[in-house]
């Protein structure tokens, strides 16, 4: 069963249906229908990513988690994590009032810094721990380059392997550069030498994350989740009855 119906869908969101009809064939086809998690956006707010923000990329990548997000968690929202130096805001993004929430919530942010990753993944874990939730979460975390300090972020990354979180990272830009050698070096971090499981995944989305068409997005969103999966329930992190 989804968490959220397709009537439902329809009836508060209805510019995000085929978003919700592509995001479950996706999931049933990593064998993760009727599976129940919390979805995390973690959005970069440097000021290289000022186009991205201008062009629609960061609010399509909003909407798109949204329709992922309705068939694994039934409160119809995802709570969403500005960030750059700082953490610049944690709100919510919600099916009722998705549109345009993107720019409505930049409108009420200031000065766009750096870009420090181990704050905001600080503020995830926080959320999550705070919630109560026994379900495995999918932290979608996107940015356009490596963080200001890589030390930190490997550090949380790989002190958070042992909570039930997978961080999918998201690279909006030149898949070339050499901005995101720190992403693949997250991604291939030893196990168990550095952390208990494989707990992160990255992949770029181009330099217009827009054209990647839906298919595709929700495929590499939850392509490495179902092997997280058993390897955290092997560990005891997930418990077995998750989502089933």
């Amino acid at each position: 069963m989804v968490a959220i119906s397709l009537s439902k869908v329809q009836e508060t969101a209805p510019a995000l249906v085929n978003l919700y009809k592509s995001a479950g064939v996706s999931l049933a086809k990593h064998g993760l229908d009727g599976l129940r998690a919390a979805v995390y956006l973690v959005v970069d707010y440097s000021g290289s990513m000022k186009p991205y923000y201008k062009d629609g990329s960061v609010q399509a990548l909003a909407d798109r988690v949204l329709g992922l997000s309705a068939h694994l968690d039934d409160d119809g929202s995802v709570p969403v994590v500005f960030f750059s130096t700082d953490v610049d805001a944690v709100t919510d993004i919600a099916l009722a009032d998705h549109h345009g929430k993107i720019e409505r919530i930049v409108a009420g942010l200031g000065h766009m810094g750096k870009t420090a990753y181990h704050l905001a993944m600080d503020t995830v874990i926080d959320h999550y721990l705070d919630s109560g939730s026994a379900e495995p979460a999918l932290v979608v975390f996107q940015t356009d380059g490596g963080p200001i300090n890589k030390l930190a972020a490997e550090r949380y990354l790989c002190k958070a392997a042992k909570l039930p979180l997978f961080w999918q990272f998201i690279g909006f830009g030149d898949p070339g550069s050499k901005q995101f050698d720190f992403l693949r070096k997250l991604d291939d971090l030893a196990v168990p030498g550095k952390r208990v499981v494989d707990n992160a995944g990255f992949f770029h989305a181009g330099q217009d994350p827009r054209r990647v068409s839906d298919t595709e997005l929700y495929d590499r969103l939850v392509g490495e989740f179902p092997k997280w999966l058993v390897a955290a329930r092997a560990q005891g992190i997930v418990r077995d009855t998750a989502g089933r």
